[in-house]
């Protein structure tokens, strides 16, 4: 009776103590055009694969609740950096397109990427009003992360390859 009593009571500490180790994180992948993207890749900023996505754009993956950033790729389309605040469960995120630059100076392909950039909110909106996302706005936090330093040192090495 008394190894009965102690395994149970062991058991309610182990169940409480594993309680809340991880989180679970939904949401849907869509690019600039409204359409949805199978095959995203949700990683962890280790680049550890998390989960994919559905043929629908939709995902359901399991993190640690000291997980902060998401990293989500897929061919053709700019990574994106999420980072996620602890009551945001649902994630609903829109790609940009990845393009060719060629014949272009760094600033201009800034501005450019920057001017789709601030266009993110009315598609967020307008997938709300399609019905593809469940939130008017994200709840996590993204940034513009300009790729002139990036150009630049593609520029120098080109230039020093050249006899």
């Amino acid at each position: 009776m008394r190894l009965t009593i102690y395994f149970l009571t062991l058991s309610l500490f182990v169940c409480v103590k594993v309680y809340g180790q991880t989180r679970t994180i939904t949401g849907r992948v869509i690019n600039e055009n409204l359409k949805t993207l199978p095959e995203v890749r949700i990683q962890n900023l280790d680049t550890v694969v998390l989960g994919t996505t559905d043929k629908e754009g939709r995902f359901e993956i399991e993190i640690s609740p000291t997980t902060d950033e998401l990293l989500t790729s897929w061919i053709g389309m700019e990574w994106k950096t999420i980072q996620l605040p602890a009551q945001c469960n649902q994630l609903d995120i829109i790609l940009m397109y990845h393009g060719s630059y060629d014949f272009m100076l760094a600033r201009r392909v800034d501005r450019l990427r920057k001017k789709r950039f601030k266009k993110l909110p009315e598609l967020h909106l307008a997938a709300y009003e399609k019905g593809l996302f469940t939130t008017k706005q994200p709840c996590y936090g993204h940034e513009f992360v300009p790729i002139k330093e990036e150009l630049n040192e593609i520029k120098r090495k080109r230039r020093t390859k050249t006899p």
